[in-house]
């Protein structure tokens, strides 16, 4: 143990002077992080939400309702399929996880069995039942019932959640907030914690609107108050447009239910002013697909009127003036800046699978984050100052030793974060705190283990060499133990749970690395220089 490789020592250098250039932009401002050279790294680690400020919510994917879509849209595909056989049936209706439909003619029973058979997909790999099929078919008297397999009803879910959570964060990367934290809680719960944005209204708005865009036509023979009376047209639907007039009633349209192209076409969509009128407005541009769709249905329909729609509402209806074949467009209703922005974002990102409903938000303010950042600085020095301080009147000398070893084991620990790119909270700092204790757990079993061995009538060299390797067994055990309890704390933790048993983990390996590797080469580069005669410890 007493001699230390030439390889051995140039590893540890080259990792602690590593560690300083990296954590060293953490400590210097931002006008200093700015004048430094374009080789010398700048990232710096990130404040979570109680450190900087911003907003929290929770959030719940309403799953029953793309149940209920989907269990819609599957008895209109019986409704299809029927007709087309010309099979006569009653009784077609859709139930809380199951479709049922009576046929008349008992000669035609097999007939519509195959029909629906067809309508019944088979359940992937990713919703746990490979081969499986979606729904339970059974016949009783006549009625043949579709109900939904728990297999599929698991897969849905899981798969609608994972793509909520995949839309969200599209949509908040687009606001270019840094560092946002969003993660599943529960079965249908996502957790949006948002940095540096302290408006939680406008993220609930943001989040809360599924932004499911169509392009349809106006049914211009139509009579819109009939509509408004319940008489629709077959084929058609109302909806209504916000009047721009304040305090006047909604705008009525009958529309086509045919869709001319639905917003997943979209490519891109910028918040823009009109360079005619100055009023802010959204342009948007479709792919080669919904750019063709788009030019035939404007070449078809001139002088009409078409709709574009956002989750069932119009945000206007002009007229096609003439056919519009490039592919892009323009959105002009009564917006802001920031509200062009923001359905912007909505396009560009995407529809959500179902709705979100916000359960629970927060704001932390900024003044509140910088108060908990300075009691996080003042805590982490002052256990700091404390732990060196009890190791130096400990064990002298080599006190100083393993105090600047915890003091490498901070600064390793604090690089190894910046590079990861974590997101540093007040758990996070407890969690440092703690470390700082447990780093010097390995010092203390090294110096007494050396202790002994002297005090026992070994030599110096003896006692360093014996200390460092048979407290070498008892080290890793103690830390095996703690890897152990942090890995647990991170699968069962949520949250805060979860930056703790980080950061605990992360300052296991560096005290582990700086009380056997560093500590020892100071050690052995203190015995080689100064050859003491007598061993203070």
């Amino acid at each position: 143990m007493m001699q230390i490789s030439s390889w051995s020592r140039t590893v540890t250098l080259l990792i602690l002077l590593a560690g300083i250039i990296i954590a060293l932009p953490n400590a210097l401002p931002q006008n200093l992080r700015d004048r430094l050279p374009p080789f010398f790294p700048k990232q710096t680690v990130s404040l979570g939400l109680d450190l900087q400020g911003g907003s929290y919510l929770l959030l719940e994917v309403e799953l029953d309702q793309v149940q209920k879509d989907r269990l819609n849209t599957l008895v209109g595909d019986i409704r299809a399929g029927l007709r087309k056989a010309h099979i006569a049936y009653n009784g077609l209706q859709a139930g809380k996880d199951s479709v049922s439909v009576h046929i008349m003619d008992a000669a035609r029973l097999g007939d519509a069995q195959d029909i629906l058979k067809n309508l019944n997909p088979a359940v992937t790999s990713s919703m746990l039942s490979v081969g499986a099929r979606a729904y339970d078919i059974a016949t009783s008297d006549g009625t043949i019932t579709m109900k939904m397999t728990d297999a599929y009803k698991t897969g849905t879910r899981n798969d609608i959640v994972n793509q909520s959570i995949e839309v969200v964060r599209r949509r908040i990367d687009q606001l270019g907030t840094k560092e946002p934290s969003i993660a599943r809680q529960g079965d249908d719960r996502i957790v949006v914690q948002v940095p540096g944005l302290s408006d939680p209204d406008r993220l609930i708005k943001l989040l809360g609107t599924t932004a499911k865009m169509t392009f349809q036509l106006v049914d211009q023979n139509a009579n819109a108050a009939e509509a408004q009376k319940g008489i629709v047209p077959i084929g058609d639907e109302l909806l209504y447009e916000d009047n721009p007039q304040k305090g006047a009633p909604p705008i009525p349209y009958v529309l086509e239910k045919r869709v001319i192209v639905s917003g997943d076409r979209l490519t891109d969509a910028q918040g823009t002013f009109n360079q005619q009128n100055g009023g802010a407005v959204v342009t948007f541009r479709f792919d080669s697909v919904g750019a063709r769709q788009f030019g035939n249905a404007t070449k078809e329909n001139v002088g009409r009127l078409f709709a574009i729609v956002l989750d069932n509402k119009v945000i206007e209806a002009p007229v096609i003036r003439e056919p519009i074949l490039g592919g892009s467009g323009e959105i002009s209703g009564s917006f802001t800046i920031q509200t062009a922005n923001d359905l912007a974002v909505l396009l560009r990102a995407g529809a959500l699978p179902a709705p979100l409903k916000p359960l629970e938000r927060r704001t932390v303010g900024a003044e509140l984050g910088a108060d908990a950042i300075h009691a996080g600085k003042i805590s982490t020095l002052a256990g700091l100052a404390l732990v060196a301080l009890f190791m130096f009147a400990r064990y002298g000398m080599f006190g100083i030793f393993a105090d600047v070893a915890l003091t490498m084991n901070v600064i390793l620990l604090l690089a190894i974060l910046t590079l990861l790119g974590a997101t540093l909270t007040l758990p996070g700092i407890a969690g440092i705190v703690l470390t700082m204790g447990m780093a010097v757990d390995a010092n203390v079993l090294i110096y007494e283990r050396i202790r002994e061995e002297h005090r026992n009538g070994r030599t110096i060299v003896a006692s360093i060499d014996s200390g460092f390797r048979r407290a070498m067994s008892t080290i890793v055990d103690a830390n095996a133990t703690h890897v152990i309890a942090s890995i647990i704390l991170f699968e069962l933790g949520e949250g805060p749970v979860r930056g703790f048993a980080v950061t605990l983990l992360i300052g296991i390996l560096t005290s582990f690395f700086t009380a056997v590797m560093v500590t020892r080469l100071i050690v052995v580069t203190w015995y080689t220089i100064r050859r003491p005669k007598k061993l203070t410890l």
